[in-house]
């Protein structure tokens, strides 16, 4: 799979705000959290935890030098935790019991397909049961009625995409603040920048962006 670009941001560490005047108590409590994720998964068994792990190296493949996100172990959090998104379509079930449909349904597929679970197929078989499963065309009896395509859109890309852009790593990569709380932002024009936010590498193109 295509990695995207090498941060635009090299020089820059959102972390280093952690004892500052941008961020609260409340807020160091929250990222300090999710810095301390467990690597072991608290919701899924060994099958499950395989095969959601591959989903998100599939989904939000990472460079191996940079700083790794734990997106697995925060997905697992989440199931664990049971904290739903405060809204759901309705041919869905329950978050905890989408997920454990949706990944014996993902082996049960690569299984029928390639003779494997999901996690011990190489990468472009995985790809293509992904595609499959984003047109709807996984259908087997092991879905249950939930819809392939939906589960695709609304749990597995936002679920894992959600976990991966919750992470400070993230923030440093893409050169995104963290939680204005409690100092918030002043320079809300275009092309403009408070001193505190990340500068863009010149290896990207020329700096443009001023801050006054």
């Amino acid at each position: 799979m295509t990695l995207p670009p090498k941060t635009r941001y090299p020089a820059y560490d959102v972390l280093a705000k952690r004892d500052t005047v941008s961020w609260d108590d409340a807020t160091r409590a929250v990222i300090d959290e999710r810095l301390a994720t467990p690597s072991t998964p608290a919701f899924c068994d060994a099958a499950q935890w395989r095969a959601v792990t591959a989903l998100c190296a599939c989904i939000v493949p990472q460079r191996s030098e940079a700083p790794q996100i734990p997106v697995a172990a925060l997905v697992d959090a989440k199931l664990a935790k049971n904290s739903g998104d405060g809204y759901r379509d309705a041919r869905l079930p329950a978050l905890q019991e989408a997920w454990r449909i949706g990944l014996a349904a993902v082996d049960e597929e690569s299984r029928a397909r390639f003779g494997l679970p999901f996690a011990s197929i190489e990468e472009v078989s995985q790809i293509a049961l992904l595609q499959a499963m984003e047109r709807g065309e996984l259908v087997s009896a092991a879905w249950q009625g939930m819809p392939s395509k939906l589960f695709f859109a609304e749990r597995v890309l936002h679920d894992i995409c959600s976990a991966y852009y919750s992470h400070p790593h993230a923030w440093s990569q893409i050169g995104f603040g963290g939680p204005a709380n409690p100092r918030g932002y002043v320079r809300m024009g275009f092309d403009r920048r408070d001193p505190w936010e990340a500068v863009e590498s010149r290896e990207h193109g020329p700096e443009k962006r001023h801050a006054r």
